[in-house]
């Protein structure tokens, strides 16, 4: 019997966002900033948030430390919904860290890795994909241990009756290799509008978006301010976002992704899922971190028309 919607293998980390004026000088000059917040990070845990606060149970398995930073992560999660039952806690391990430097529409990230790559796809038991619908996986580039057998876990997720979703957010070698094998077993397939440039080589969105479409079962490339360009079934829609006032993008397309998996999931057509995905990385967008501005079912429906 299934007891989750979605089973997302992911990172663990929190995010310390610091904002105002936050370019660093060095020769020991140090700078005030108008804030700091410590809030839940890691683009796989955003979306579980994201997900579960449109009412969809979620399932997080991922690896952390016995420390602060694991506690502080896990217990936020809880509190937004989220199962962290099957968290990997090593007690002699060390949680990662990202600092967000937050210049509003821009940002700069410094990450330690600490435990963020330990997953292993051998780790995500089929007794667990067997209890899920679906299966989402993000920050493809950080998780390094997951990469090599990603593809055989969509392939068994898939034969168990599954269907999935990947996000890979940005290649820091921008290299950009390794996903025909991975694309052809991914039904939703969810890029910004650099990363589908680049993984796809080609010039243009556009172009990216054929050449990407051709190979998986849904489409939806994210152009921040402007929307997104989404392809099913050779249908080609693009949605405008909606006017919010910016405090934070942090997480927005994390929170973007869990509305698209949320209308795929209930058999929505694209235009729809497309609106939802828009509305709730907006409104992500009006707190600062990834998962405060998250909005609840009801509170994006009103603005999806």
């Amino acid at each position: 019997m299934e007891s989750f919607d979605i089973l997302v293998p992911g990172e663990i980390n929190p995010d310390l966002i610091l904002a105002g004026n936050v370019l660093p000088e060095f020769g020991q000059v140090e700078k005030l900033v108008d804030s700091a917040t410590l809030t839940i990070g890691s683009s796989s845990a955003i979306f579980a948030c994201g997900a579960a606060r449109l009412g969809l149970k979620v399932a997080f398995i991922g690896v952390c430390g016995e420390d602060v930073f694991g506690r502080f992560t896990l217990d936020e999660m809880q509190k937004r919904g989220v199962d962290v039952s099957n968290v990997i806690v090593r007690k002699d391990g060390q949680t990662g860290l990202s600092i967000i430097l937050n210049r509003r529409s821009d940002r700069a990230i410094l990450t330690h890795p600490g435990l963020i790559p330990a997953l292993r796809a051998s780790d995500i038991s089929d007794e667990l994909l067997r209890q899920s619908r679906h299966l989402h996986v993000a920050s493809y580039f950080l998780q390094t241990n997951l990469q090599p057998d990603l593809p055989s876990l969509f392939r068994r997720a898939r034969s168990l009756g599954l269907t999935t979703s990947l996000d890979t957010n940005f290649d820091p070698s921008e290299k950009w290799t390794g996903f025909d094998e991975l694309l052809s077993v991914t039904n939703v397939f969810l890029p910004n509008e650099k990363e589908a440039v680049s993984l796809s080589g080609e010039s243009n969105v556009d172009l990216a978006a054929s050449r990407l479409a051709s190979r998986v079962e849904a489409l939806a490339i994210k152009l921040g301010a402007e929307g997104v360009l989404g392809v099913r079934d050779e249908a080609r829609v693009r949605v405008a976002s909606i006017p919010v006032k910016v405090v934070d993008t942090v997480g927005a397309g994390d929170s973007f992704d869990a509305g698209f998996v949320y209308g795929y999931l209930h058999q929505w057509n694209l235009e729809k899922c497309l609106r939802l995905a828009c509305v709730c990385g907006a409104l992500s967008t009006q707190r600062a971190g990834g998962t405060d501005g998250q909005p609840a079912l009801e509170e994006a429906m009103m603005h999806v028309s």
